[in-house]
């Protein structure tokens, strides 16, 4: 592993680099945020230092304790562009990064249906299902260079990307406009072994909450979502840690099978969307 000669106090130069090398971090850039609000700034500034655009948001869960302490169940990290992959027929492959933290998630993926207002920062779970443009299957490929990212708690993952590094958009779910989230049976299967299989219900208020909570999160941080931006909206059968050349399935009721092949990244390169994928 690789130890960066940034300033301790500059956690989101040091995975930003680590991310563009492609070279895994053994241990936390400086000290670890003690606060959603810092955890938060490290990725903006990450962010920031990203030579991409947001495209898109992963959101993730916050279990137990942490729940009251941060007072919110969920969390989000950005997705650019040449991470985002439609899925077909044929297998892909995503890169992770070798040393680093590796998984696969069945997910379903809400994709905004237009602009959400800039100045509306606060958003009930009608007014979000009005946002909805469509609802997919998908896969989010959670990696970070770092392989505590887990270890640490929400705030060390949100500061590091919320630990996304790919998503993979299956399938529109048919008859999603009914939301009959109940009726979404997803099962995760990894080198033909099945790992889970679940509803999106089995996460407390759904991918409805996950994206409401998202149309805030980013609002609040001045990057309102933009019509066609998919958020991915958290692991229905849970957060399955793999390994670079193993193979996920998720299988999504009325969709195609989605599957994925991962892995070892590169380095960054401006075509990597074009050339990798």
């Amino acid at each position: 592993m690789t130890e960066f000669s940034r300033s301790a106090a500059d956690p989101a130069s040091v995975f930003v680099q680590a991310r563009l090398s492609a070279q895994a971090i053994a241990t936390y850039p400086g000290g670890m945020p003690e606060a959603p609000a810092v955890a938060y700034a490290i990725q903006d500034q990450a962010i920031k230092a990203w030579p991409e655009p947001v495209s898109g948001w992963k959101v993730g869960r916050i279990n137990g304790d942490d729940i009251g302490r941060y007072g919110t169940d969920r969390l989000a990290g950005p997705i650019f562009p040449s991470q985002i992959v439609v899925a077909g027929d044929s297998c892909i492959d995503m890169p992770v990064f070798l040393g680093g933290f590796a998984a696969v998630e069945g997910e379903c993926v809400i994709i905004a249906g237009d602009d959400a207002p800039a100045d509306k920062t606060d958003w009930t779970r009608d007014e979000a299902i009005e946002l909805i443009g469509a609802i997919h299957a998908g896969i989010e490929i959670a990696s970070s260079p770092f392989p505590g990212i887990n270890d640490f708690g929400p705030l060390v993952t949100i500061s590091d990307f919320g630990n996304n590094f790919g998503l993979v958009i299956g399938d529109e779910i048919p008859n999603w406009h009914r939301l009959a989230t109940h009726e979404w049976r997803f099962e995760t299967l990894l080198d033909g072994v099945s790992l889970g299989t679940a509803t999106p219900d089995s996460i407390p208020g759904g991918p409805i909450e996950s994206f409401r909570f998202m149309l805030e999160n980013a609002a609040r941080r001045g990057l309102p979502l933009r019509k066609g931006a998919p958020i991915s909206t958290g692991a229905i059968t849970g957060v399955h840690v793999a390994g670079i050349s193993q193979t996920a399935v998720v299988k999504a009721a009325g969709a195609r099978d989605i599957k994925v092949r991962l892995t070892q990244a590169g380095p960054w390169t401006a075509a990597a969307g074009e050339e990798d994928r």
